[in-house]
């Protein structure tokens, strides 16, 4: 799941290739998030159908085509195409991997088990940007590919997953019935759900915006190149990995609203870190900091939907993944906000989400 990840630091490479603007360059992070909102609900009904496994083998086949596509060229419509598979693949996955979850998991110890399994999510998202860097400054031969050598190590290990998940086997229950399209969207009238389903835009917008305007903070304040301010974004995903990592022991003892709290109040702090300080290592702790309190919000949330809509387990995956789509909504706002006030006006983009997440926290069931 965390090759989705990648995309933030691809964008910036992209950027430089081919000299794009802010906002054109936050269309490809846009674009692989548009397609959770398209593939995520009927992923639910694919569930129903051929059984959780199977869905997700069928996801691994499609992101490993999205990483080989990158490598037979660099051109705008290759990476467009490259990307809309990797969000394809990526949305299929994430809807159908985490209720397979539940078929090995007890419900009271889902939230610290994908929790965990966001730790080991986070370990390819904050390797991403240092394999680039490696790719495009080593003097080892990477046969001409540059930073897209990021994309071939990440594709065999695609291949290996598709092996080693196949020859796993699983026992899940099979659902009593198939639910349609619209029989899924309803559930967006419970309002629990809904707040769920804008909690997980806000926290993807956050964690994509981030991913993706770090690097440009610093290159805008200090006038580093990207070589050397994209290491911000592994900063933020090193602490984005220690968080989960944490976190999974963590939430077997405390209450997860209580938890949520205090990583939301670390990320509010953290916005205004970002949009005051102009100095290294402060730029670095802000970044830090909302890595470590993004960490778990995803898990929460996920977790607090699937244990409110028990027999709806399927259903209410696909309504989570779909929501993010919030990946598309804030790169894109916060690309037109750098444009016109610089890299402040996408920091205050995603002020906007922390804050909805402080709200939400109100509404978490103990």
């Amino acid at each position: 799941m965390g090759f989705v990840d990648l995309v933030g630091t691809a964008s910036n490479y992209v950027q430089k290739d081919l000299g794009l603007t802010d906002s054109q360059a936050n269309l490809f992070p846009s674009l692989v998030f548009f397609w959770f909102l398209i593939f995520s609900v009927p992923t639910g009904m694919l569930m129903n159908r051929i059984g959780r496994k199977k869905t997700v083998l069928i996801s691994l086949a499609v992101t490993a085509c999205s990483l080989i596509l990158p490598l037979t060229g660099d051109g705008y419509m290759t990476m467009l195409a490259a990307f809309s598979l990797l969000g394809i693949g990526n949305a299929i996955m994430q809807t159908s991997l985490n209720p397979l979850v539940t078929n090995l998991i007890s419900s009271d110890k889902l939230a610290s088990t994908l929790t965990f399994g966001q730790f080991v999510k986070a370990i390819a998202s904050f390797l991403a940007p240092i394999l680039a860097a490696w790719g495009a400054t080593t003097y080892l031969p990477t046969f001409g590919l540059g930073w897209r050598a990021l994309f071939a190590i990440y594709a065999v290990i695609s291949f290996l997953s598709i092996s080693v998940l196949g020859a796993t086997p699983i026992e899940e229950e099979r659902p009593d019935k198939t639910s349609g399209i619209g029989a899924c969207l309803k559930l967006l009238g419970r309002p629990f759900i809904l707040l769920c389903f804008l909690g997980i835009m806000c926290h993807v917008g956050i964690d994509v915006g981030t991913n993706t305007t770090a690097p440009k903070i610093i290159m805008e304040r200090l006038g580093l190149p990207l070589e050397e301010a994209g290491f911000a974004t592994s900063i933020y995903f090193i602490f984005r990995t220690a968080g989960c990592f944490l976190g999974a022991f963590i939430l077997r003892s405390v209450p997860a609203k209580r938890f949520f709290a205090l990583s939301v109040i670390m990320m509010i702090v953290a916005m205004g870190i970002l949009m005051s300080c102009d100095t290294l290592y402060t730029i670095y702790a802000g970044i830090a900091m909302i890595g470590l309190g993004n960490s778990n919000v995803f898990s929460i949330i996920f977790a607090q939907a699937l244990n409110s809509s028990p027999d709806e387990k399927n259903e209410v995956s696909g309504l989570m993944i779909m929501g993010l789509f919030g990946g598309t909504v804030f790169p894109l706002a916060m690309g037109y906000a750098a444009d016109t006030a610089g890299q402040n006006g996408a920091v205050a983009v995603m002020a906007a989400g922390v804050i909805y997440l402080l709200y939400y926290t109100l509404k978490i069931k103990k």
